[in-house]
């Protein structure tokens, strides 16, 4: 079952703005039906990504698809990002998480920051998914609080000695290379950190409620030795990259709720017309009806703000304000409309034969990864303020 839609030229062209953003979105929706669906629940109850499947997004090139083409990316923009998310979150959101871990938090960041001589010896390996790539930022006693953490990096010669923890690292276990941030005399700094540098360990798998088939693990720095030609731009310059880097994702993670929440959608339209109680399908029932007019409402107004944000965030667009207010906005959405999906399948809903007990388990880590809902509360009011009494 297609998406309904009201199938207006206007309406269209928001989602899918060009032929090229149109084939992408047939590209990945064929690859997230026949191939990422498929394999879903073995990897949900596996518990760690399928590797194989996800070296297929290189070949397809999916996995460079905000990489400028001179740097051997697509040259795609943020609403291509948003497409690739939405798709890939129907039917796996869990393998959709590994996909931003690798392409949003490293390969992106990454091209931005680098110079050319370290593109030079990463981009072509994470881009065609040789190599698997993360981003360490959260640790054990800093989360959103990411200026108070504590790892550290101290220069020594032509090498940096880094010690600290990261936590909660999608890709950590399977992880080849990360983006490191980490503080000298006090101020971030941005590093790139092979999986194999001495010093640097992996903790075990971190078991979780949902996005099972993405794992994470700890990344562990005792006296880890880094060399110099690793750090990302100057020292210091570590908050400048975060920063740009979190509104591409924050938007990311919204087109993943929207994803699962179309999905629940067309689950339980279907399921209703076809389950039959009292002599009659259920979708004529009004309690059902309202679960289901009142997710799609929900999931359209969400998709919307997303794609429209998507227009205005880019390389040399910053849109905090947008990009919070589409997470704040659409993550809800994934889990409620689940939940709605669920409620209107009873007991057929909370069993693993029907995605939905899946898609519900991982909508929930929307509200809490790449900043909590509570987080783009703070920045939106600080902001919205600012810009209300701003001096003439």
């Amino acid at each position: 079952m297609s998406s309904p839609s009201v199938h207006h030229p206007n309406y269209d062209a928001l989602f899918t703005p060009s032929d090229e953003h149109r084939m992408l979105r047939e590209l990945v929706a064929d690859f997230a039906r026949t191939e990422v669906g498929p394999q879903a629940e073995e990897f949900d109850r596996k518990e760690h990504l399928n590797i194989p499947l996800f070296r297929r997004l290189g070949a397809l090139g999916l996995l460079g698809i905000t990489v400028p083409e001179h740097m051997g990316g697509a040259g795609l923009d943020s609403v291509a990002a948003v497409i690739v998310h939405e798709e890939l979150s129907r039917y796996d959101p869990g393998f959709c998480l590994a996909y931003l871990a690798h392409s949003m938090l490293f390969v992106n960041n990454f091209a931005q920051c680098a110079n050319e001589e370290q593109r030079g010896r990463y981009l072509e390996r994470v881009i065609s998914g040789e190599w698997i790539g993360g981003m360490g930022m959260t640790e054990p006693s800093h989360g959103t609080d990411v200026m108070g953490m504590r790892t550290r990096a101290d220069r020594k010669g032509d090498h940096y000695v880094l010690n600290g923890t990261k936590t909660y690292i999608t890709n950590g276990p399977e992880g080849d290379i990360f983006q490191v941030y980490a503080k000298i005399d006090g101020k971030i700094s941005a590093f790139v950190v092979e999986a194999t540098t001495p010093g640097f360990r992996k903790s075990q798998h971190i078991s979780k409620m949902g996005m099972r088939a993405s794992s994470m693990s700890e990344l562990i720095f005792e006296d880890c030795v880094v060399p110099a030609e690793n750090l990302l731009g100057r020292e210091g310059q570590g908050v400048e990259h975060m920063m740009r880097n979190l509104e591409l994702e924050r938007l990311t993670l919204a087109a993943m709720s929207v994803g699962i929440a179309l999905r629940c959608v067309e689950i339980m339209v279907d399921y209703g017309e076809d389950r039959q109680a009292f002599g009659q399908s259920i979708n004529n029932f009004g309690q059902i009806q309202r679960y289901i007019s009142e997710s799609y409402a929900a999931t359209e107004a969400a998709r919307c703000l997303v794609y429209n944000v998507a227009r205005a965030v880019g390389p040399g667009i910053r849109n905090r304000i947008g990009s919070d207010a589409a997470k704040l906005f659409a993550t809800p959405v994934g889990k409620q409309v689940a939940d709605n999906a669920m409620q209107v399948m009873g007991g057929a809903g909370y069993c693993r034969e029907y995605p939905v007990e899946r898609l519900f388990r991982d909508a929930k880590l929307l509200e809490i990864g790449g900043g909590t809902i509570e987080s783009h509360q703070k920045n939106l009011t600080k902001d919205l303020t600012r810009a209300m009494y701003r001096p003439a």
